[in-house]
């Protein structure tokens, strides 16, 4: 193959979709880690009936082929956000996927929200850019020797201050535009950042137990949100499918900064 055609075929690479080489979860996985226990039939939401498999002791069975389907889906898609430098934004504020959450989302350098959203946190971010500078300027007190010329009382003031909002920013402390998507698990707990997202038209991601309606987000999950495996299961899928969409747009990058020097060996060979 001449070195035109390598040229040429590097240049079209960059416009492709991310091919996700991870391979499939099965669905013998999928069960080992519970992903298939949906909550009491009595609770259920209609809208959840194409992901039910069947009814057994008044729990609903969620269908693990087409769980294994949706993630599959959400991963390629995931994927190609990450791939373009873009960030995607971990939410779940529930006990048991908070520790999950947030050592996956610190895994691929992502935003996460942990302990609480905030009501506005997307539909009003300049305000909560300033509760983030606001967090940062105090750290810079402590750092620059500030700190110590205040009274007792005033640095007390200061230090609550700056842990409360550690506590709720600490997580987004480097977001410094509105996240290109999110990653939710328990769409019915965090409903307030699904509407949120909604209205400003950021898709959304998510895990969806058979209480919730997945209607409401574009990529839906079927799974148990409540379960530990089952959470860490999904979650990692998710994370890995962002580092090879983020290893893509390395190789990308070094591929364009080999194919000018390339192209010039081309000219000069054709002279």
């Amino acid at each position: 193959m001449s070195v035109r055609n390598q040229v040429n075929q590097k240049q079209e690479r960059k416009h492709n979709s991310v091919n996700v080489k991870t391979m499939a979860v099965s669905t013998e996985k999928l069960l080992e880690a519970g992903v298939h226990f949906g909550h009491l039939t009595s609770k259920w939401n209609p809208k959840m009936a194409p992901y039910i498999f069947m009814e057994q002791n008044g729990i609903h069975i969620i269908d693990l082929n087409k769980t294994s389907a949706k993630l599959e889906e959400a991963k390629q898609a995931i994927a190609n956000i990450a791939k373009t430098g873009r960030k995607v934004m971990y939410v779940a504020t529930k006990k048991q996927a908070k520790e999950i959450l947030e050592e996956n989302a610190k895994r691929v350098n992502m935003p996460f929200v942990s302990q609480r959203w905030l009501g506005g946190m997307l539909t009003n971010f300049a305000t909560v850019r300033k509760s983030i500078k606001k967090m940062q300027s105090i750290e810079k007190m402590k750092s620059d020797g500030t700190f110590l010329n205040m009274n007792k009382k005033e640095r007390l003031m200061k230090s609550r201050d700056q842990e409360k909002l550690e506590r709720v920013l600490g997580g987004i402390e480097d977001l410094n535009r509105i996240p290109s998507a999110l990653f939710i698990v328990d769409i019915k707990r965090e409903h307030i950042a699904v509407k949120e997202a909604q209205k400003l038209n950021i898709p959304i991601f998510a895990i969806v137990d058979t209480n919730s309606d997945p209607t409401v987000v574009d990529y839906a999950i079927p799974g148990n949100d409540d379960a530990s495996k089952s959470i860490y299961l999904i979650v990692r899928e998710i994370a890995d499918a962002i580092i090879e969409g983020s290893q893509e747009r390395k190789r990308e990058k070094s591929e364009e900064e080999v194919a000018p020097t390339a192209e010039v060996a081309v000219v000069a060979a054709e002279a």
